[in-house]
């Protein structure tokens, strides 16, 4: 048992009131950054990224008790009981994304073994994620997002602070950067370097990438971060499809989870025939335990939506959360011969008037592309993903239509 274990066991939880509604968008934030920052360790064989997996994995066991808790008081009838089980289904599937990710943490920290062909990943990625502490002499100490205006000049954006004990995610324009935070920086690779060491004061030094000499190890590896890219679509459409009660969105969530499980026993295969090249397929045992936890995660994808699935009505604390949002995840086939086809997708944007991005693309025959990865074009058939605001949305459905 790793120290944080240690201590969450001995921290006792008691009831006190609490906003549902904000516990489960907390708990969405929460998985969602663990399968970010779990990967990352795994990618950037970093210790550091990866105790910041187990500090978070505790504060999701403490979300997850108090949801429990506020969701067993709102109880008051058999109608309340079935509109508030798939509720708790969301909540048991974050805590086992988060055991999930906790156990992609401990590949690293436990040096259960991993491949360095790991990291020949990481050329081929958008963006790195990196940790550093706000040195106290940082020129960004004591100043808000707004004004250091990071994004916009590097491309590179903060995506959670922890100050102490406290997180705070999804830090908007005015949440300051205060000296001794620990930050988590996420953007492209000509940039992080500067801004790590404009946050921190010391050099930054990037990973080392490898070329696998086993041809079936570099297709382990190539299919583990294309498994690891779908659940995190998976999580992200589930979440989308329970809080705008969308039936499509859930479907895909499904269809993802069956594309996640047919790579998984590739993987597998390919991993055993690597094992039989390697000098030590001892090194290779974290390969699998990475594939396992893979797979947790686009199932618990699929009981996040599973309320959906069955065409339970929504809870009213669902649709609260919902009328908050200002950004949503939409699904739409485009027809052949609609303005869409023929598009051309280039980092997420389609050519057109629309401001919808475009997440992914489901090509039936040939399976998912993410376009984050790659640019497209789009095709008649094709089922999109993508995200914006509603106006946008319902102007972009109407693009994908004769």
């Amino acid at each position: 048992m790793n120290h944080f274990e240690g201590e969450a066991s001995s921290t006792p939880i008691e009831y006190e009131p609490v906003n549902v509604k904000e516990v489960l968008v907390e708990m969405k934030d929460t998985a969602e950054l663990l399968i970010d920052l779990s990967y990352s360790a795994v990618l950037l064989s970093s210790a550091d990224i990866a105790e910041e997996v187990l500090r978070l994995e505790e504060r999701m066991d403490v979300l997850e008790m108090r949801a429990r808790m506020g969701l067993m008081m709102a109880v008051r009838s058999p109608e309340d009981a079935e509109r508030l089980a798939p509720v708790l289904g969301i909540v048991a599937a974050a805590d086992d994304i988060s055991d999930a990710a906790g156990d992609i943490a401990k590949v690293v920290l436990e040096d259960i073994g991993l491949p360095e062909a790991m990291r020949a990943a990481l050329p081929e990625a958008v963006e790195t994620l990196v940790r550093g502490v706000v040195g106290e002499h940082s020129e960004y100490a004591g100043r808000t997002l707004e004004s250091i205006n990071l994004e916009s000049e590097t491309g590179v954006r903060v995506i959670a602070l922890r100050r102490g004990d406290e997180w705070l995610l999804n830090p908007g324009p005015q949440t300051s950067v205060e000296s001794h935070d620990i930050a988590l920086l996420r953007g492209p690779d000509p940039s992080i370097g500067d801004v790590y060491e404009g946050v921190t004061g010391t050099p930054y030094e990037p990973p080392t990438a490898q070329t696998p000499a086993i041809e079936d190890l570099e297709r382990a590896v190539n299919t583990i971060v294309h498994m690891k890219n779908l659940s995190e679509l998976a999580v992200d459409l589930a979440y989308s499809a329970v809080l705008f009660d969308n039936d499509a969105l859930a479907e895909e969530v499904r269809n993802l989870e069956v594309e996640v499980d047919a790579l998984e026993s590739r993987f597998e295969a390919w991993t055993l025939r690597a094992a039989a090249e390697a000098s030590d397929p001892v090194s290779l045992r974290g390969l699998i335990h990475l594939g396992s936890a893979t797979e947790v995660i686009s199932d618990a994808a699929v009981d996040i939506s599973e309320g959906v699935l069955r065409d339970i009505d929504v809870h009213p604390v669902v649709q609260m959360a919902v009328e908050e949002s200002d950004e949503i995840i939409t699904r739409v086939e485009v027809k052949s011969e609609s303005d869409l086809d023929g598009t051309a997708i280039t980092a997420g944007v389609p050519d057109t008037e629309s401001t919808m991005s475009v997440i992914a693309i489901r090509r039936p025959g040939e399976g998912w592309l993410l376009v984050g990865d790659a640019d497209a074009e789009v095709r008649g058939g094709d089922i999109l993903i993508s995200k914006g605001t509603r106006t946008a949305a319902t102007a972009f459905e109407a693009l994908a239509q004769i």
